[in-house]
């Protein structure tokens, strides 16, 4: 219920009208170098210094950087009655290019890519389905070949993976104990980082990470070193072609891609290829059990639509998924982050 001041002044409202502008704010600082000039100057500078080193018009650059000031994204300091910038711990840490953590991939796709779609967020909803065909001009016989329409728009989407899954991945692989599964098969495994994670938390097993022929080419070019010897790549099209045999099967981020009878038609190959005692590692964010949140999770489901044929779903749906293709023993567990783990036993 709205309080009376809300209803007075609706704040709210208007921190919602500015999100994107808060956003993209965030963005353009990062494409323009300004977290990572920072980073690398070894003192504060000023907004005219920066302006000079980035080749960018003074006044614009000053705006900005008191916008990322007023965001936490920028500290200033005074010297000689001048104001001085740097970053602050957040900034240094995630949205420099050269930082382990870094974030600067998966703000240029939200910025580049994601901003794009979600201007057509009236017409998917209106016609429930992926806008690709509005937000580039081109059709497509499938969801996918929106993603890897070009060498460069798939490594820019497997870096935004990346740097998304920097965030979680150990959480998922980790909070259950998989260290029984020692021939495991990450299907739709990209780039290899849930597959690093897995080594890193059960030394003893061995990862394959299976995914188209572009996809894995693009990978094992840029992500993974050949002194990670664990992880090897399969060349494939999971839904067309048969699977490796694996004690454990993981599905990460790939099962709110598809519509329910994609998902049981996955699902099922999946448990036909398990043994008895294998299974199936799913993760994905969730929903409330009402959809009433978290609004994370609900903002990834508007960005399915405008993407894939998918939808994120609550924990019993997902449940319905694994108990239809017939794994049983299905238990979920949270990682108060983004994505959370199901696993279901053959």
């Amino acid at each position: 219920m709205s309080s009376s001041e809300d209803l007075q002044y609706p704040r709210l409202l208007l921190e919602y009208r500015d999100g994107f502008l808060v956003s993209k704010a965030m963005f353009t600082a990062c494409e323009l170098g300004v977290f990572d000039l920072l980073q690398v100057s070894g003192a504060p500078l000023s907004s005219a210094a920066i302006a000079e080193r980035l080749q960018s018009n003074a006044d614009g650059m000053e705006r900005l950087l008191c916008t990322c000031v007023g965001l936490k994204l920028l500290e200033t300091e005074m010297i000689n009655m001048e104001v001085l910038y740097k970053n602050t711990d957040l900034s240094s840490m995630y949205l420099t290019k050269s930082t382990q953590r870094s974030l600067h991939p998966m703000m240029m796709y939200y910025s580049d890519t994601m901003y794009k779609y979600w201007n057509y967020l009236a017409d998917g909803v209106r016609e429930g389905r992926s806008q690709h065909h509005r937000a580039t001009g081109r059709s497509i016989k499938d969801t996918f070949a929106a993603v890897y329409w070009s060498e460069d728009s798939m490594l820019k989407f497997m870096q935004f993976l990346n740097s998304l899954c920097s965030l979680c991945d150990r959480d998922v692989v980790t909070a259950f104990d998989l260290s029984p599964f020692l021939k495991v098969c990450d299907l739709g495994g990209c780039t290899g980082a849930l597959a690093r994670e897995f080594i890193l938390a059960y030394p003893r097993s061995t990862v394959t990470v299976y995914d188209l022929p572009k996809v894995v080419k693009i990978a094992m070019k840029h992500f993974i070193s050949p002194e990670e010897s664990q992880i090897k790549f399969h060349e494939g099209d999971f839904l067309e072609d048969p699977i490796p045999e694996a004690d454990l099967y993981i599905l990460a981020r790939v099962i709110h891609d598809w519509n329910d009878d994609e998902c049981l038609r996955l699902l099922s190959k999946v448990y036909n290829s398990c043994k008895p005692g294998g299974g199936v590692l799913v993760v994905e964010t969730l929903l409330n059990a009402d959809k009433s949140g978290p609004l994370e999770a609900q903002l990834f489901s508007l960005m399915m639509l405008l993407f894939t044929t998918g939808t994120e779903r609550t924990p019993s749906e997902y449940k319905k998924l694994l108990t239809t293709s017939g794994f049983r023993n299905i238990e979920i567990r949270t990682t108060g982050k983004t994505y959370n783990a199901i696993l279901g036993i053959k």
